[in-house]
């Protein structure tokens, strides 16, 4: 046991291919993976798997780690963010992060417990999508993508969405969450 959290033993990272701490929370994300490289379409090179975030709230300051990003030519099309139990209470937080990790608005944002799923606009907030089968293929995310602006974020409204994604992320989390640092 680490914390609350069941150590299972390891893994093998689907993506990647690293060994990870077999966790009932990284199963679901694996099976995220899988849904991703074996249904939707998507290829390894595509997906990045916890990508690190940097967040900071007046002084405070934490890194937390961003389940999934997809990328198609190089640009981060899809953040993918997991957490079990309801899935309202994380649209806001998903949207700060898509908002924040990268230099542009990421077009898509999906939250996800792993048995469901809500797909949402990046740029509205609006939900556009339920259900792991209403996240994109890689051809459909392709064809979203075409006609997104591409929208960078300016240093005011990334300091509040920071302040959003903090509170969310780290001044709301369980102490032995091993997806934040907090520095």
């Amino acid at each position: 046991m680490s914390g609350h959290h069941l150590i299972l033993g390891t893994l093998t990272d689907l993506v990647t291919g690293e060994t990870l701490e077999d966790t009932l929370d990284e199963r679901y994300r694996q099976r995220i993976a899988r849904l991703l490289l074996e249904a939707k379409g998507f290829r390894r090179p595509d997906i990045e798997p916890r990508r690190t975030l940097l967040l900071q709230a007046g002084e405070r300051r934490a890194v937390i780690r961003v389940d999934l990003l997809v990328r198609l030519d190089s640009r981060t099309c899809m953040v993918i963010r997991f957490g079990p139990g309801s899935l309202v209470s994380r649209e806001r937080p998903t949207l700060a992060v898509s908002r924040l990790i990268e230099a542009y608005q990421v077009p898509l944002a999906v939250v996800t417990n792993g048995e469901d799923a809500e797909i949402l606009d990046g740029e509205s907030g609006r939900v556009t999508g339920r259900g792991l089968a209403a996240i994109p293929s890689r051809a459909q995310l392709a064809a979203a993508v075409e006609k997104f602006r591409w929208t960078p974020i300016p240093p005011d409204r990334a300091r509040l969405e920071a302040r959003i994604a903090f509170c969310y992320e780290v001044d709301d989390a369980c102490p032995c969450d091993d997806t934040i640092c907090r520095l």
